[in-house]
């Protein structure tokens, strides 16, 4: 075996691992965030760092929880970082509709997944990590850093907080005029193909990311040309994801157009500063509770 042997199938390990675990680090990683978009991006990130340190991992352990660990502290940086921007309103956090508890513990339901993002981080990962990926006291003690004591009791009062939360409707999130109207022209364009207006609504040193195959800035991509070269029919339409405002992507199947990607646009004043396209990750729409669109324009 040559000097790179161990790392190649070190490497293939993690590819057949990630291939698998990938469809449950999102699940968790949008729960402990209260986010599918911002659950792709935190997985993406645990993913990639998980590689970088990929060369010095033991082989004599499991790639699971060690990918699990990675994710959850990516989880755990994210919610400190957006407490400390003072950006964890409610309406960001909970979903527009929720159900009510019945009860928790093992087997927690899928719509009851949503009601942990009011519990704080440790009850919340541990809960997650417990009721819904069956994970043991031991292994969640070493994913989150605790004893099993202190497992058991963040599970504990988790466990209670979810049993006494009332039903109750969530404040949706704000609607900001300006924003909404940037989105419009943005979608308008795009599907006129009309790639030189679009480019006038993006800044200069605006980033593009497309999960798993680009991150950079928009002008030095292909972005637009490869959309251009498709032969898919498709159109883009204004929407919501867990009621984030976002682009949706459609494709013509029969007689109806059926989403097939979400891109979420950051905007700036009254350009876009940040494009992510998550055309290559089918598992963000299925994962959201709620997906609304609009109409498509026409070309």
């Amino acid at each position: 075996m040559n000097a790179h042997g161990p790392f190649e199938a070190r490497y293939l390990a993690f590819l057949e691992t990630i291939t698998h675990l990938r469809p449950s680090l999102h699940r968790y990683c949008s729960r402990m965030t209260g986010s599918v978009l911002d659950g792709e991006d935190i997985v993406q990130e645990a993913l990639f760092q998980a590689y970088r340190k990929l060369e010095t991992f033991d082989d004599s352990r499991p790639l699971a929880p060690w990918l699990f660990r990675i994710a959850h502290n990516r989880c755990i940086d994210f919610l400190r970082r957006r407490e400390v921007r003072g950006e964890a309103d409610a309406g960001a956090l909970v979903p527009d509709r929720v159900m009510p508890v019945d009860p928790p513990g093992p087997d927690l339901g899928r719509a009851v997944e949503h009601l942990v993002l009011t519990l704080p981080p440790k009850e919340r990962a541990c809960v997650l990590l417990k009721d819904v990926f069956e994970y043991s006291l031991e292994e969640i003690a070493g994913l989150v850093d605790s004893t099993v004591g202190g497992v058991k009791a963040a599970l504990k009062r988790g466990r209670l907080k979810l049993a006494t939360l009332p039903e109750r409707g969530a404040p949706r999130r704000e609607k900001n005029a300006d924003v909404a109207q940037l989105l419009h022209l943005y979608v308008e364009r795009f599907n006129r193909r009309d790639w030189d207006g679009l480019r006038d609504l993006i800044a200069a040193d605006a980033r593009l990311r497309v999960a798993d195959h680009f991150g950079g800035r928009v002008v030095d991509s292909p972005y637009f040309g490869n959309y251009e070269r498709w032969t898919v029919p498709w159109r883009m339409a204004m929407g919501e994801v867990d009621g984030e405002p976002v682009i949706i992507r459609l494709h013509r199947e029969g007689d109806g157009w059926t989403p097939r990607a979400v891109v979420r646009l950051d905007v700036m004043g009254r350009q876009v500063t940040r494009i992510a396209d998550y055309g290559h990750c089918p598992w963000v729409l299925s994962a959201a509770s709620s997906v609304i669109v609009g109409q498509p324009s026409p070309n």
